[in-house]
């Protein structure tokens, strides 16, 4: 199964992180998302609730993927639904799946498996 960090608030990230236990993934919740790159070359994919708020997700996902190892992690942003703008955003950061929050919350599983199968370019 998938090793997966979380970025988001702590009670959303929390549930989530039980959902995909329960589906046999190893979970990490990253509390701050500025310190996320940290843990880039530990995980199979990035999953970033953008409804959270406060998160760039460009930066974010430019400094995931950057540094010397380059892991080109598959990425997943949620975001409020009536926040278009979040979306947009996450489309134009380079975000693999960007999904309303619940849709990540009811199809969760589901989604990492479908980043997991996706061939990984270097």
């Amino acid at each position: 199964m998938a090793r997966v960090a979380i970025v988001g608030d702590l009670l959303f990230g929390s549930n989530l992180a039980g959902t995909l236990r329960a589906a046999g993934h190893e979970v990490e919740l990253l509390g701050d998302w500025r310190r996320a790159p940290e843990h880039a070359q530990a995980c199979d994919v990035l999953v970033v609730d953008l409804a959270a708020g406060g998160i760039d997700p460009d930066e974010l996902l430019s400094a995931f993927r950057a540094g010397p190892q380059r892991n080109p992690v598959p990425a997943l942003a949620s975001y409020a639904h009536v926040d278009a703008a979040a979306k947009t955003r996450a489309l134009q950061a380079g975000f693999d799946l960007v999904v309303p929050r619940s849709r990540l919350v009811r199809d969760a599983a589901a989604l990492v498996a479908e980043l997991t199968a996706r061939p990984r370019l270097h």
